[in-house]
């Protein structure tokens, strides 16, 4: 499996770290582009045209023999927050928390205008009155919004490799894919579980999971009926008194209504 980073995110010092750590289990190469289709190329490798599109910029390739979902799981792991620089595009929505920033008046206050951020003066400190929305993800961060984040310790962004693609017997693997929301992957698992077990049961699928149940189930059915049919069994019989002593009941209470209407 080949697999190409962004090296824009990343400093000299954390891409040390991020080899030392994962020495013996990835092969770290800086090639050029060009060089790496023609080498897919020339090694016969199939589809590697859908890889090369999707790595355009400077990249870092990562060769190993694992799972690609893996590798890329760790590299996200490995990232680090740090403070959004002006012009950088937000990795999520930003949004200004209500309450005391800590920062005296001053010349800061226009900015927080500039950004549409309502504020106000207390106790010495700017206090933004409502939490607020200051920048979309995707969209660019202004300078105003650069230094009011920093000055507030909000760090919006993050540095760490971030897979463009991997290539993996042929197919080419998108860097958005790679990615795996665990905690909606574990939800998503238990849910069809869920439902599975309930299919089997009703389709009476006899397994170590559904067997239980499905006795369970086919005994409370027959008893249903021997109580119905009046079928005398030690299981029944207790049943059986407690549905005609019912019925007894429910004929006194009317015998009684009809007396008293007499």
């Amino acid at each position: 499996m080949v697999a190409a980073a962004d090296l824009n995110k990343v400093s000299a010092s954390m891409l040390q770290d991020v080899r030392k750590k994962l020495r013996g289990r990835l092969l770290f190469k800086v090639v050029k582009r060009s060089i790496m289709a023609k080498s897919l190329e020339a090694a016969g490798k199939e589809g590697w045209e859908e890889f090369n599109e999707r790595i355009a910029g400077p990249n870092i390739f990562l060769f190993t023999s694992g799972n690609p979902y893996k590798v890329a799981m760790e590299l996200e792991a490995s990232k680090v927050k740090v403070f959004a620089r002006p012009g950088e595009l937000a990795q999520q929505d930003i949004v200004l928390p209500a309450g005391n920033t800590g920062l005296s008046p001053g010349p800061l206050i226009g900015l927080f205008g500039v950004l549409g951020v309502r504020t106000r003066i207390e106790g010495g400190n700017i206090w933004v009155t409502q939490d607020t929305l200051v920048c979309r993800k995707g969209e660019p961060i202004s300078e105003e919004l650069a230094e009011i984040l920093q000055r507030m310790g909000i760090r919006a962004s993050e540095m760490g490799l971030k897979i463009k693609a991997a290539y993996d017997n042929g197919a080419t693997i998108p860097g958005e894919e790679l990615v795996l929301d665990l905690g909606e992957y574990r939800s998503r698992l238990e849910q069809a579980y869920q439902w599975a077990f309930r299919v089997a049961v009703e389709a009476a699928y006899p397994a170590p999971t559904t067997v239980p149940v499905i006795l369970a189930r086919l005994r409370q059915r027959a008893l249903a009926v021997a109580v119905e049919a009046g079928w005398p069994t030690v299981e029944t019989v207790p049943l059986l008194v407690a549905k005609a002593a019912a019925q007894a009941r429910s004929l006194a209470m009317k015998v009684g209504q009809h007396q008293a209407e007499d």
